[in-house]
């Protein structure tokens, strides 16, 4: 596995956890392309400054080898990326309504 296939995946995973989160939570939903667009841009978001800890993709695949729990930590942050960028748009959103 290489540094950008994890990225992929660490992606994939934002936008699946934002479209579900708002599947199931209707009142914070912007319907299949919002949702998608938030997720990718959540995950990233989220990845990029826990990645200076050291959960990026290249630290999970130092030295050639590969570590699981880093990877594990890493879809975990983006999966909780895609979550967190779709609540705060929507409290934005909110804010601006009013």
């Amino acid at each position: 596995m290489t540094g950008t296939l994890i990225s992929l995946i660490s992606i994939f995973i934002g936008i699946l956890t934002a479209n579900l989160f708002g599947y199931f939570r209707k009142k914070y939903t912007f319907g299949l392309t919002g949702n998608t667009l938030i997720g990718v841009f959540g995950s990233i978001l989220l990845i990029k400054t826990f990645g200076r800890v050291g959960f990026d993709p290249w630290s999970i695949m130092k030295f050639g080898n590969f570590n699981s729990f880093l990877l594990t930590i890493n879809l975990l942050v983006s999966a909780i990326g895609g979550i967190v960028g779709l609540i705060s748009i929507k409290l934005i959103k909110n804010r601006m309504n009013k």
